[in-house]
């Protein structure tokens, strides 16, 4: 019997999408010339502002930020990042005492240098073999704050000291911040690829040109946007590629939804202007509510409270939404323009395929039918698949890379090694300790900290200008990525420090920038649950408004969440294990949080895509059974295709230079391969089958108290 509670039949006129569509093919070319005017305005005032990217990693309430705000508030100068010089002769680097400290005078008059301490001051910024030293350049600001143009010139002027024998190489974060490039070739590689599937799947130039013309002017007015927003908001300097990644993917796929719709009814003998209006009433429907959960899902991360990564959300979350309104409103206008000519080609490539006999999605019907036959071991075999690559993700230890994962060819690479070699792995990150007290404390301080197992070396006590405030440079004995650095950390806070401010009655705080990686990390880890749990309840009562049913949404996330973990696990195989010769380090910290974020919201449009086409048969015909296999052989084709545009967009991002960027660009390619290649294909299909006319069941108290969506124009309910 057919339930009374399904959502309503069919539209019976016009909906808010199919008027869209209407203005924007009447105003085609007023349509086009207000996004070209927009774009140009909004990449010219771009352009002559500048942007104001800046990174902020800081964690309000943490240790290190605590301990960064005690030494800011007593003039500490510790307060400031700084620069290391390092110095390589193996002859030994007396004889380049003269040359060395010339250009360490040129370098404390340049801009952002609060002062320079030379290796032959201190003995111990010396190697114990007189071979390797070290000079330091303390910055008058943070990291985030140094203008870029004033590292590039302590660096090539240090530089300028080399030869002869001395090698002088320069490290520290804001060195490989300077040092870093965008995307490199990976937005190129990525339309490339994109703009050759889509050639294959239409067989038209002029039809592949489409979705990416929409996609281009979208991603270009929000980069535009986000440049500005820069001088307001902390937005971090690795959005722009991070906005082209999902702005690229997500343009050509909500653009690619909507066309295959236009096609498919061009082809059913629909005349240009109902077809426009009915891709956007079905397709755009989708497109709405799968940008709104990935946005929903994006603003989720406000909600972290991390500094740029909040400004990183806020970005791709504008993007998407820039991206959708373009999908809305350019696309129409443009399929306007160039639909005669469309249409021509469509209906050729149609009456070709009528000849050979083969009926479009037919392959896709085949697969269903198949899946149908035995659901259960389908099931199984793809949820364990999914289980196995998730497993490695239990294990994944957040963190940030360093220069020891740097190109070898990298300045900052060759400085983290050489003081690896002179002075201890452990030398690369060390920890500043904080005593607030008198002098008595900070000499505790440094003593037990000497004692402390796991740490190699630590320096005299240097107190703040206004002598209330001494820090104490700790050297760990390991590497700063490596596992008992970070348990090291979390000692001396929970363990060592706590027993000796008993003792002295003085305030002691761990800071410097590896355990500001460490409290971003498990800020990060420990907001996790709540994230997920906003963004999963969310997008799930959304589902449930949409679709009127109450297992749908349940499929949808643990489906999702399947998908994305698994993605996790192959992230953690490939960059913390090192897999395919990659160096082995921790995950960036905001990496599964970003993931999650945008795959769950992608998966979405997935979801309501492939659903939505399977509800309107169950509607049409009340077969459970056949609602499937003809929702999948409507779909398969162009959410295969979408997706594959996707994973290659995604996937180019693994050859940036970035490590970010490839852990990004592979998470999310390997997140929606498996989504379109596993769920869709195969899971969903089968649960579907499985759960047969309970897939659409809504308890009717339920029911009663569900608002129903009238984005579209629909008769009054039968009572």
């Amino acid at each position: 019997m057919h339930p009374h509670h399904l959502s309503p039949p069919p539209v019976a006129g016009p909906g808010v999408f199919s008027r869209l569509a209407g203005w924007s093919r009447r105003r085609r070319w007023g349509a086009l010339l207000l996004w070209l005017a927009v774009v140009t305005v909004i990449t010219v005032g771009s352009q002559a502002a500048g942007s104001a990217y800046r990174n902020d990693f800081t964690v309000p309430g943490t240790g290190s930020q605590s301990a960064a705000d005690l030494l800011e508030r007593h003039g500490s100068r510790q307060a400031g990042d700084s620069v290391q010089i390092v110095l390589k002769d193996p002859a030994g680097l007396t004889g380049d005492r003269a040359a060395v400290e010339g250009t360490l005078e040129t370098v404390s008059g340049l801009p952002s240098v609060a002062e320079v301490r030379s290796p032959y001051a201190d003995p111990s910024a010396v190697s114990e073999d007189g071979t390797i030293g070290y000079a330091t350049v303390v910055l008058d600001a943070r990291v985030e704050e140094v203008p870029k143009e004033d590292i590039t010139r302590i660096i090539d002027t240090a530089r300028s000291a080399a030869g002869g024998g001395l090698t002088v190489e320069l490290g520290g974060e804001t060195v490989r911040g300077a040092e870093e490039g965008g995307g490199g070739a990976a937005e190129g590689t990525g339309m490339l690829a994109a703009l050759v599937i889509l050639v294959l799947l239409f067989g038209s130039v002029m039809a592949a040109a489409l979705p990416l013309v929409t996609a281009l002017f979208a991603v270009g007015g929000a980069v535009g946007l986000i440049a500005l927003a820069s001088h307001v908001f902390t937005v971090a300097d690795f959005t722009p590629p991070i906005m082209m990644l999902v702005g690229l993917g997500v343009g050509v796929d909500y653009a690619l939804l909507i066309f295959h719709r236009y096609r498919h009814e061009l082809v059913r003998g629909t005349d240009l202007d109902t077809a426009a209006r009915t891709a956007l009433d079905a397709a755009g429907r989708t497109v709405f509510f799968a940008g709104c959960t990935v946005i929903i899902a994006l603003l989720g991360l406000v909600a972290l409270g991390l500094g740029a990564l909040q400004g990183v959300a806020l970005a791709v979350a504008l993007t998407v939404l820039v991206t959708m309104a373009a999908s809305l409103t350019l696309l129409p206008a443009l399929l306007a323009l160039f639909g005669a000519r469309i249409q021509r080609h469509v209906l050729k490539q149609a009456a070709k395929a009528e000849a050979r006999g083969t009926e479009e999605g037919h392959r896709w019907r085949r697969l269903a039918t198949a899946v149908q036959r035995r659901p259960l071991p389908a099931l199984l075999a793809a949820v364990v698949v999914l289980l196995a690559l998730s497993a490695p993700a239990a294990g994944m230890r957040l963190g940030f890379a360093d220069a020891g994962n740097d190109p070898a060819t990298s300045t900052s690479r060759k400085a983290y090694d050489l003081l690896a070699e002179g002075f201890g792995p452990g030398f690369n990150g060390p920890l500043v300790a904080v005593s607030q007290g008198n002098e008595e404390a900070a000499t505790a301080l440094r003593r037990t900290l000497t004692n402390t197992p796991g740490i190699a070396a630590t320096t005299p006590p240097l107190a703040s200008s206004d002598g209330a405030v001494s820090t104490v440079i700790a050297f760990p004995s390991t590497a700063p990525q490596a596992e008992p650095t970070a348990d090291l950390v979390h000692t001396l806070r929970d363990d060592v420090l706590p027993g000796l401010a008993d003792r002295t009655g003085a305030t002691y705080l761990i800071g410097g920038p590896t355990a500001t990686a460490q409290d971003f990390a498990d800020s990060v880890a420990s907001h996790i649950p709540l994230f997920v749990t906003i963004v999963v309840g969310l997008s799930s009562l959304l589902l449930l408004v949409v679709f009127r049913s109450l297992w749908i949404p349940v499929k949808a996330a643990i489906l999702n969440l399947l998908s994305i973990s698994a993605a996790l696990g192959v992230i953690t195989l490939v960059f913390q294990h090192g897999w395919f010769g990659v160096q082995p380090g921790p995950v960036e910290a905001f990496i599964p949080v970003m993931i999650f974020a945008i795959v769950f919201g992608l998966s979405m449009d997935y979801e309501v895509f492939l659903v939505s086409r399977i509800h309107e048969e169950w509607e049409r015909t009340s077969d459970p059974a056949l609602a499937v296999r003809e929702g999948l052989a409507a779909t398969g084709r162009v959410i295969t295709a979408a997706a594959a545009i996707m994973i290659v967009v995604f996937a180019a991002f693994v050859l940036s230079p970035s490590r970010m960027l490839q852990q990004f660009g592979l998470g999310l390619a390997t997140a929606i391969l498996l989504d379109a290649a596993v769920i869709r294909c195969l899971v969903v299909p089968a649960v579907m089958h499985l759960l047969g006319r309970h897939a659409w069941w809504l308890p009717g108290p339920l029911a009663r108290g569900l608002p129903r969506v009238t984005l579209e124009a629909r008769p009054p309910e039968r009572a």
